[in-house]
């Protein structure tokens, strides 16, 4: 029951902002323009289509929400002006009563907060659609916070994933770009993602993770602060961690006025981004400015703080060397690189011709170069990729859909922090650092240094395994019993071939008899 009041509001919600009029204008077939003409009489549909399908999915709750913020991402599947409208989607989600969170605490640890903590503010934070946030003070006068999972998220999720999933489905098989946007790929993908976050134990170790990274004792400490985890106060509910203390970086008027170094900020981001993407393999990748703050405290000042680890991406040894190789021929502007490289990895066809491909990436990216942020988009230069990928056929990589939109969350902060930043100018010496570190002498003696330790243990059973070696027969065991196998099946064959020939020669022998009399 509650599934089909659900499905009927969906329905109403996209009827009243005219979505349907939006599958039905892209089917071609002669009875949607009449049935496009009476559904459409009595109705204003003069808004924008992107604003209409943002103000549904605000409509629809949290869940579509996240599914559109997901769905802004995705620019190779879905037209600029309704990503850009659904970049605008917000959680603007009420918190959930004080009692409800203390009894969360008090199931997911065991004990009453007022137990647990010294103090234990009731009034939430921040409220958001997976959880909410209260500040709370431990027994040894460290001060927390403590991020409680809204009861009974999993049930909600799992039928609205059903309802999404089948509306995906439908789409699908009513409009010719419905494969296009492959809506089915990217519900599972959001459906991933949704469960994830519902793991705060999960999000803890991404925190705890992306604090090593960035250890406070270790060379790059004063880039990011990421705060300490709680485990003893942590459950599959409940996640503690240091409070932190700062501006959001989107603050920029009082960024300026505690004498944080704006241009350095909007730098040392840059550098934060490609260090973990490269360095690492392991990267924060929902950097809005709601998961980012700035310290204001004197002897951190200016450094950002990572909040919120529910969606990280990570990235194999080949998605690095392949990415790195990528952009720096794209700031060396060595577009034939590119274009090898596109057809070398396997993601665009054998067959593409090198010069075409290399001529339609320097046409999408030679006008940004040499321009500060403030006259380029990301977003545009991605859109544009994302179309000559279409044309060329190449197959856009599913792990890097993170990526993308963690680059895009950066372009924006950059861009708020100090326009004149010229990205390529700030990554490329970072990248060809890199690339040192990573081929010639320099990366053979660490990749040395890194196997001795596994060397250290194989050496000494070398002689003894070298000699075990050659004292086995030429033909062992298992070898011999195969072939005794072989030789049976043959000998097997053979009788049956003379069998099945002897049959055929009395067979023709008879027939030859009776055609002679």
């Amino acid at each position: 029951m509650f599934t089909l009041l659900r499905l009927i509001r969906i329905l109403a919600i996209l009827f009243r902002y005219g979505l349907d009029d939006l599958v039905l204008s892209n089917i071609r077939h002669p009875w949607t323009a009449r049935a496009l003409r009476i559904m459409r009489f009595g109705r204003k549909l003069d808004a924008p289509r992107g604003e209409r399908l943002r103000l549904a999915l605000e409509s629809l709750g949290p869940i579509f929400v996240k599914f559109g913020q997901v769905m802004s991402t995705r620019r190779d599947l879905i037209p600029a002006d309704i990503a850009d409208e659904l970049a605008r989607l917000q959680d603007r989600v009420p918190p959930f009563p004080s009692q409800v969170a203390i009894a969360s605490i008090e199931k997911g640890l065991g004990r009453h907060p007022d137990q647990l903590f010294a103090s234990f503010e009731r009034d939430p934070v921040a409220s958001a659609s997976i959880a909410q946030v209260h500040f709370a003070v431990l027994h040894d006068g460290r001060h927390v916070a403590v991020k409680v999972l809204r009861p009974n998220m999993r049930p909600i999720i799992d039928n609205d994933m059903r309802l999404m999933r089948a509306l995906a489905r439908m789409i699908e098989r009513v409009s010719p770009d419905g494969k296009r946007l492959k809506l089915t790929e990217v519900v599972a993908e959001f459906d991933t993602y949704l469960h994830d976050e519902l793991d705060l134990l999960r999000e803890a170790a991404n925190c705890s993770q992306l604090r090593r990274n960035f250890s406070p004792e270790g060379p790059r400490g004063d880039l990011l602060i990421v705060p300490e985890v709680m485990w003893d106060y942590c459950s599959a509910s409940i996640f503690t961690m240091e409070r932190m203390y700062g501006i959001p970086v989107n603050h920029v008027g009082r960024l300026r006025e505690a004498g944080v170094d704006l241009p350095k900020l909007a730098r040392d981001g840059v550098e934060i981004f490609f260090t973990q993407m490269f360095a690492d393999g392991f990267f924060h990748a929902d950097m809005h400015p709601g998961n980012i703050y700035v310290s204001d405290r004197p002897e951190s000042l200016g450094r950002y703080i990572a909040l919120d680890f529910g969606i990280v991406g990570s990235l194999s040894e080949f998605d690095k060397n392949y990415l790195a190789q990528n952009f720096l021929a794209f700031f060396r502007r060595d577009y034939r690189r590119v274009a090898q490289l596109h057809i070398e990895s396997g993601w665009a066809p054998a067959e593409t011709r090198e010069e075409e491909l290399e001529g339609a990436i320097r046409a999408c990216c030679e006008p940004y170069f040499d321009r500060p942020l403030s006259e380029i988009s990301l977003g545009q230069v991605l859109l544009r990729l994302f179309q000559t990928s279409r044309r060329f056929n190449v197959e856009i990589q599913p792990q890097l859909v993170l990526l993308q939109k963690t680059l895009l969350n950066i372009e924006g902060l950059g861009r708020e922090l100090d326009p004149k930043l010229d990205l390529w100018k700030t990554a490329k010496p970072y990248l060809e650092n890199w690339m040192q570190e990573r081929v010639g002498f320099k990366a053979l003696r660490n990749g040395l240094k890194r196997e001795a330790e596994q060397w250290a243990q194989m050496l000494p059973e070398f002689p003894r395994l070298l000699h075990a070696r050659l004292a086995e027969p030429l033909h062992s065991e298992a070898l011999r019993l195969e072939m005794v196998r072989l030789r049976q099946t043959q000998q097997h064959g053979n009788r049956l071939l003379a069998a099945l020939t002897g049959v055929v020669a009395t067979a023709v022998a008879v027939a030859l008899w009776a055609l002679s009399r």
